[in-house]
């Protein structure tokens, strides 16, 4: 048993009648390459009865403080009810990407019940080919992206063949039921808490304001900087920060109050394409990735004639902890050790190699900022409110960032993970794409994708009433790719990174693009 972090707690808080807190993924099986043939609701129940122990957050449940006085405490229940977590469901034909896209969008927006530990699967017929998907979804306070990855490590296998699981060590012969903890010592906790939390609080602060001008709307105030470096002197922090660039994000059609409707789209690179790519130009994928993000969104922004002439700003969330020693070996850990990177993504860059270029310096500078920086500012923000009323006040301050454009354009995240092919209950993974959270601080749209196998797999989440043609975003990242992997096959021997693309040759320079009001 064990409190939830601030980080955490905020992850709750941040739910609202238009938000909804969990991460997810739709994996695509081929269940040919299954003992059976097929890939079943009772299989994949059986599996999960079996390796349940190896992912402490689909086996913890909440328990509340009374009226919301303190963060709530995590409490194991082994006998989680795994008919009400596991649903079945077969797709209207023809069973394509877009019917599979709007059942996984209608359940993506749907709050999962605290009542139970935070997590639902969904499997899947009906797809075309005989293929069968599962959405997956488990709320934010509970993982991020390493332990997600640890989750995925105990259901898959190597091989067609399920691996042999250790069984967890034997109960005691009368075990107790888990129990929160008492009333009067949540009382005692929560009072405590309050009178700590103003030192908490002003210890936070003192971080947090070292590096001011690197957080999301903080950073756009009035003498950010100077605040920043005058909080480092005053604490005699003796570190050089590299200054980052302006990280006002700029309207776009993309901000602003978000409604309850989800909708979503997949797309797939070659992985191969991205490290040619990364090879060439003596970069990272990730820099590739963020180039394409920067291309497609240009894209989509032009379209609707919507492009600013500043570059919009994307948060990038950063692991802080480190994978298991032995993947899919029970640890028990539970919630979020993580932070976020803020960059610009070059979309006012008209030419593709001067965009790659572009992207490649503003993620370089960000990531020397994170390295020398407090990591933990996201906690420390997160810190400086009391739980109580961080419960009430978090949907109205993100509603108001929504409403005055405040914050970031949309959050980026690109989670490394296996090169080799995996298996559900012998049924072969074909493909796997993350989807993540929508908010009104952080933009109606987000883009995560996972490298696995030989593909890099995007998982696109919008607020429709923002994005309405969401799968012409997706369109835009398999253009942006071709586009780079051009740039390499037409350009001189040692490359000519600022070529313009065909579609650029018709934008003058200089153009102002109209920004929505």
């Amino acid at each position: 048993m064990r409190q939830l972090t601030a980080l955490d707690a905020q992850f709750l808080s941040v739910e609202s009648a238009t938000t909804a807190a969990h991460v997810a993924g739709v994996a695509v099986f081929d269940p040919s390459s299954s003992p059976s043939g097929g890939l079943t609701r009772e299989a994949l129940l059986t599996l999960l009865r079996e390796r349940l122990h190896l992912a402490a957050p689909l086996r913890m449940r909440l328990a509340d403080v009374p009226f919301g006085l303190d963060r709530p405490y995590w409490i194991d229940d082994p006998d989680v009810d795994l008919g009400a977590h596991v649903h079945e469901t077969t797709l209207p034909a023809p069973g394509g990407e877009g019917e599979l896209a709007a059942y996984v969008a209608d359940v993506h927006a749907r709050r999962l019940d605290r009542r139970r530990p935070l997590w639902e699967a969904h499997l899947i017929h009906g797809l075309a080919g005989g293929r069968v998907a599962l959405y997956m979804k488990v709320h934010h306070c509970a993982i991020d992206g390493v332990t997600g990855s640890e989750i995925l490590t105990a259901l898959l296998d190597p091989s067609p063949q399920p691996r042999l699981v250790e069984a967890p060590a034997p109960a005691s012969p009368s075990p107790a039921p888990p129990q929160p903890p008492g009333l009067l010592a949540m009382l005692a906790g929560a009072i405590t808490r309050t009178i700590v939390q103003p030192v908490e609080a002003l210890c936070s602060l003192a971080r947090a304001a070292a590096d001011l001008d690197a957080i999301p709307v903080l950073s756009a105030l009035p003498d950010a900087r100077l605040v920043a470096q005058a909080a480092r002197a005053l604490a005699g922090d003796p570190r050089r920060l590299p200054e980052t660039p302006p990280l006002a994000a700029p309207r776009t059609p993309f901000n602003g109050p978000i409604s309850a409707a989800r909708a979503v789209a997949f797309g797939s690179v070659p992985l191969a394409e991205v490290r040619r790519v990364a090879r060439a130009f003596g970069m990272g994928p990730n820099d590739v990735v963020m180039t394409l993000c920067a291309s497609a969104l240009r894209r989509w922004l032009l379209a609707h004639d919507a492009l600013p002439d500043r570059p919009l700003v994307a948060a990038v969330p950063v692991a802080l902890r480190a994978t298991a020693a032995s993947p899919g070996t029970p640890d028990g850990r539970v919630g979020n050790r993580i932070s976020a990177m803020i960059t610009p993504l070059a979309t006012d860059v008209a030419r593709p190699g001067e965009r790659l270029a572009a992207v490649r310096a503003a993620l370089g500078a960000a990531k020397r900022r994170f390295a020398v920086s407090h990591r933990s500012w996201l906690d420390d923000v997160c810190a400086m409110v009391p739980n109580a009323f961080a419960a009430l006040a978090t949907p109205l301050v993100f509603r108001l960032a929504g409403v005055a454009g405040a914050g970031v354009n949309l959050v980026v995240s690109n989670v490394p993970g296996p090169r080799r092919p995996l298996y559900l209950c012998g049924a072969r993974m074909l493909s796997y794409h993350p989807l993540s959270v929508v908010t009104d601080a952080t933009g109606g749209i987000s883009i995560t994708c996972a490298s696995y196998d030989d593909r890099l797999d995007f998982g696109v989440v919008v607020c429709p009433t923002r994005v309405p043609d969401v799968w012409s975003v997706t369109g835009h990242l398999r253009e942006a790719m071709d586009e780079l992997v051009a740039l390499l096959d037409e350009a001189p021997p040692h490359g000519n990174p600022g070529r313009e693309s065909p579609e650029e040759r018709q934008e003058p320079e200089g153009r102002q693009e109209k920004v929505p009001a």
